[in-house]
């Protein structure tokens, strides 16, 4: 199967998905910068999901980038991917609501795991159908990126049951990891194109 539907329908819901994201930023309650600071929690929130999801779009685009072939597997893996992805609005809302709260951090948390997840067996899916001496799999097969992120996945997580705010402040941690793409898979591209 040709990837152009699939990198088409990925890209058109995140789009929705980040639409959603900022329709659920509430109005301040007044016409001042002052009830602006009354909703911070709620902007913070939002700010570290609408990167996450630039994040996750960014990453997704260069790994599609340098494949060829997807398959039925693929096709299912990002579509349960996805699904991880359209939680953000909800759970976002929620933290929002209640950033030192232990349930919604760790619901949160739940939501980014699983969007990890499922990406790490994305990637490992389209290693098998493009190839073991693909570009796919000799940028993201053996990805310590990979391995660190889930691990610190399950230790935000493991840390909101302590204290809330560190599932937050170690999801936003991860964030800094994967802010700047690879500069392999930026290599692939000056040498392909």
């Amino acid at each position: 199967m040709k990837k152009g539907r699939l990198e088409a329908f990925t890209d058109a819901v995140i789009a929705i998905i980040m639409t959603i994201l900022v329709l659920e930023l509430p109005l301040p309650h007044g016409n001042t910068f002052h009830a602006l600071l009354h909703e911070r929690e709620k902007i913070i929130i939002y700010l570290v999901s609408f990167l996450t999801l630039v994040i996750y779009w960014n990453n997704h685009h260069h790994m599609f980038y340098i494949i060829h072939k997807v398959n039925g597997h693929v096709l299912w893996m990002n579509n349960l991917f996805l699904f991880f992805l359209s939680l953000f609005p909800f759970s976002t809302n929620w933290t929002g609501e209640n950033l030192f709260s232990r349930d919604p951090q760790i619901f949160y948390g739940c939501i980014i795991l699983g969007a990890d997840v499922t990406y790490f067996f994305l990637v490992k899916l389209l290693i098998k159908e493009n190839g073991h001496n693909s570009h796919v799999a000799e940028l993201f097969g053996d990805s310590q990126k990979m391995k660190v992120t889930l691990c610190l996945n399950i230790i935000a997580l493991f840390a909101g049951f302590i204290l809330p705010i560190l599932t937050m402040i170690v999801n936003i941690i991860m964030i800094l990891l994967w802010v700047i793409p690879d500069r392999r898979v930026e290599r692939v591209f000056k040498n392909r194109f």
